[in-house]
């Protein structure tokens, strides 16, 4: 069965906001290899397309000018990897991208019982979701040295407490702390 992490940046207090947490070439570099260690992705419709606009490669082949190493390795990656997209508003996809419909729940264990190393998960409103299903075998969150006071929240809103066990930690030189946890045994049985 493979496992599903779900992995984000997030601020010291709590925000999840894509440009409150903006990544520094070294955990741009962490999340490449997170993402290639992933057998494919899962993202609601929101996430998807932004990943889409911003990581895309374009049809002429060439990255814009604006990137730099670390957004070119992170992007080649996410370009390249197999993407699955809850949504209840897009007709079709394309890069790489395959509907999910139906119950969530059932179409995610699904994926989890399909051979493979690893599902990953990214956004803010799916995981919520996938939490309150207890779906989620690992979460990893990347706390960026930065208070943002505003933004969406890290899984606010949870139905319920989901008590967690530390299970790896990486700090960065910029300061950011890679944190990484499993739900306690308590907690492990899906709802």
């Amino acid at each position: 069965m493979r496992p599903l992490r779900y992995a984000i940046n997030v601020t010291l207090d709590g925000c999840c906001d894509h440009r409150a947490g903006v990544p520094d070439a070294e955990s741009h570099a962490h999340w490449a290899t997170t993402l290639a260690r992933a057998d494919a992705l899962l993202f609601g419709r929101v996430t998807y397309q932004m990943m889409e606009e911003a990581w895309r490669r374009p049809a002429d082949g060439r990255w814009p000018e604006w990137m730099g190493e670390s957004d070119i390795a992170f992007a080649e990656v996410i370009d390249g990897a197999r993407k699955y997209v809850v949504s209840s508003t897009l007709d079709e996809l394309d890069w790489n991208a395959e509907l999910l419909r139906g119950d969530l729940g059932e179409a995610v264990r699904r994926l989890k019982d399909q051979p493979g190393p690893e599902l990953l998960v990214g956004g803010v409103t799916l995981p919520l979701a996938l939490a309150d299903l207890g779906l989620i075998d690992e979460y990893e969150f990347i706390v960026q040295p930065v208070l943002a006071g505003h933004g969406p929240r890290l899984l606010d809103g949870l139905a319920q407490r989901i008590d967690l066990e530390l299970v790896d930690r990486h700090v960065f030189r910029s300061g950011a702390v890679s944190l990484r946890y499993r739900p306690a045994p308590e907690n492990s049985v899906a709802r």
